[in-house]
Order: structure tokens, then sequence, then C-alpha cells
């Protein structure tokens, strides 16, 4: 995770033992009636990661003073965690939580547990935090200085075909229509950031340009790293994309452990669509109502985090994996900056510079005792 350890016992226990206890604290959950192997099935979370978000839950409900009348939050949990693991509800949901309305607490527990980034989703804010995080990057491709991966995130939707222009700016690249967001990630697959919710045909630069962490990482306000970032992005200061056109095999290779990372960012990404299913096809959006679709992608990248903390397996696949998106760059060349060139060069000179080559050696070799 992109905060030590230490946070998450303190969070943990300030959910668990710290402050007043909740009124239906011992209480039964409706989680309690199903057995492992039904529960893991159902919600694709093992009972002590459910176990924690629900207190998580609870806690940041008692916070926001929400309504009375509410059904109780295990309750909407259930009924959440159900829709966010297949997409759709099940019969036994569905029995545990008659009458109540399923869409409205998927949309109420979906803002709540959105609300939780601020908790669950960190990028590295101290010099120390930075400096780990870029040396376990580092670790893994060999490229120094490099925070995290930088990349769009498309999520299939429905959209009315009769309002034209509306659907075709839902038409990503790829042919589909989808809403995409703004993901970083680190090298083991934990999400540092997640922001905007915005139609298909978005550029990701555009994304980037008016992204809250694009304004803080282009502002130095991160320090002198880089973010790894696709075709789709303009070389910068601190976005570092791949050489357009490989010269020599120095440049190649900085290519390849270019794209290793972002493999890390696609197989991210693979998994969060497997655990939860919703995100594999988010249903009918209108441009009004993107605003929800985004709670329930933060949601599950939330999800996606204390998973990973509490080590929770994938479900078995439900079918292929999506190809990696293969990004989406402005029609019109960038002016890119020279002395952004300049660092991108020396970085590659200076960690992937090919040595000569040993049958080239031998010959030199040869010609010396020739002589």
């Amino acid at each position: 995770m992109a905060f030590p350890a230490p946070v998450w016992l303190a969070v943990q226990d300030e959910l668990l033992s710290g402050g007043e206890p909740e009124e239906d604290c011992g209480s039964r959950s409706c989680f309690d009636d199903f057995t492992e192997e039904a529960l893991f099935e159902t919600f694709h979370l093992s009972r002590p990661c459910i176990a924690f978000i629900t207190d998580a839950v609870r806690m940041r409900v008692k916070s926001a003073a929400f309504k009375k009348s509410q059904p109780p939050v295990d309750v909407m949990l259930m009924a959440a965690l159900n829709y966010y693991a297949l997409g759709t509800f099940t019969s036994a949901v569905q029995v545990k939580a008659a009458p109540a309305n399923l869409a409205a607490m998927v949309s109420t527990v979906s803002g709540v547990i959105a609300g939780m980034s601020d908790v669950f989703i960190s990028f590295p804010l101290t010099a120390e935090a930075r400096t780990r995080t870029a040396s376990k990057m580092q670790e893994r491709c060999g490229i120094p200085g490099v925070l995290g991966v930088l990349a769009p995130a498309h999520f299939k939707i429905r959209a009315s075909p009769y309002d034209k222009e509306t659907f075709k700016s839902f038409i990503n690249s790829l042919g589909y229509t989808s809403v995409v967001s703004q993901f970083i990630c680190d090298s083991e697959g934990n999400i540092l950031s997640v922001e905007k919710c915005c139609v298909g045909s978005t550029f990701e630069q555009e994304l980037w340009d008016t992204s809250f962490k694009g304004r803080e990482v282009e502002d130095d306000l991160h320090g002198a790293f880089w973010l790894i970032g696709g075709k789709g992005y303009h070389l910068s200061r601190h976005v570092l994309t791949p050489v357009p056109e490989p010269a020599n095999q120095s440049e190649a290779r900085f290519n390849e452990a270019h794209g290793k990372m972002h493999q890390v960012m696609h197989g991210m990404l693979c998994s969060m669509k497997r655990r939860f299913r919703c995100l594999l096809q988010l249903g009918f959006v209108e441009e009004a109502s993107l605003n929800k679709k985004s709670n329930i992608i933060k949601a599950c990248s939330v999800l996606h985090n204390i998973a990973q903390k509490f080590s929770v397996p994938l479900p078995p696949a439900a079918g292929n994996n999506e190809l990696p998106y293969p990004g989406k760059p402005y029609s019109a060349p960038a002016e890119i900056s020279q002395a952004a060139l300049q660092a991108r060069q020396e970085l590659i000179d200076r960690n992937f510079c090919v040595p000569p080559n040993s049958r080239d050696a031998l010959g030199s070799n040869h010609l010396k005792e020739d002589v």
C-alpha cells in the first residue's frame, strides 16, 4: 500500500476498538447466515475482510448522521457488495434485503465507500514514502525515480442511441460505449489515485490536465519523480512516455521496461473487473448521471485496496480478460519540452545503455594480437 502498515493498523484499531460502541455492534450480522463458500461466491471477499469493511462503513455512516429510516448498515452493505461482485442481486440477498429498494441501497453505500478513499487510496506524500515507492518500482522495471503508473480505465456502459451526439461522445477508440476514469497504481497493483468519470471519447491527456493529481504533480508538489504514462500522454517533466521510434537497443530496452509497468496496471484493472463484475457493464448512463457511476468505480477501488491488504484471492474468471487500452493520442502533434526530452534521454543513457557486444570485443582482441 502507498502508506505504511502502521497507518492501516491505526485505522483498524480505531474502527474495531476506538470510540463508543455501536448499538448493534455485538448483534448478529446478515453476513453470518452465509457459509464460507457461499460468502465468497456471493461477495468475492473473505469474512475478515467483510467484517473490516462493515465496521469502516458503520463508522462513516455514524459520523455522517444518516436518516434513522435507513435499513441497517449490514443489510445495505450486503446489497452493495453483492451488486459489486456480480453486477446483479442473488435471490438470497433479495430475500434478506426485502422490502428495501436495492438500487437505492447500492447508491447510498457507494457514496459512503467512495468517501472513504481519503483513507484507503493514498498517494505517497512523505519523502520517505516516495523514496520507498520509487525503490520498489525500480526493482520491478529498472527505471529509477518513478512513483506509479498512470493510465485511463474504460468501463463499458449503455447509452441512448436516440441522442446521436451524446451517444457518439461515449464511444471510445476501441469502438464501444464507455466511461473513463484516471488511475495511478504502484508496482504491486495498489491504487494510489483514482479520479474523474468522463465520456469514453475523452483523451487521457485531457483527463490528466484537468485532474487534481495532474495539477499537483506538474506543479512539483510531489517532488522530482516520474509517473509512467502511455502513448496517449505527452512527455513532460513528470510523465514518462515510451520512445515513439526506438533508434537503438538502449531505447528499445527502456521501452520494454516501460511496457512491463503498463502490464502491472493492466493486471490490476483486470483483477478489479474480475472481483467486481459490475465494472464489466455499468448499465445505462447519461452525462447527467456520471457522478453515480463515479461513486461505484471509486467504491470498487477502495474495496480493491482493502482486499489486497487482506490477501483475498480472486474468484474464478468469468471470461477472457479485456485487451489493454491502446491509448488515444491527440491527432495534432504536441509541442514537447526539450528539457523533458533531454531528461528522458539521460535516464535511458544512465540505466539502459547496452554494453559492447562481446563478439565485437573479442574481434578487437584478435586484431591486437595480429598486430
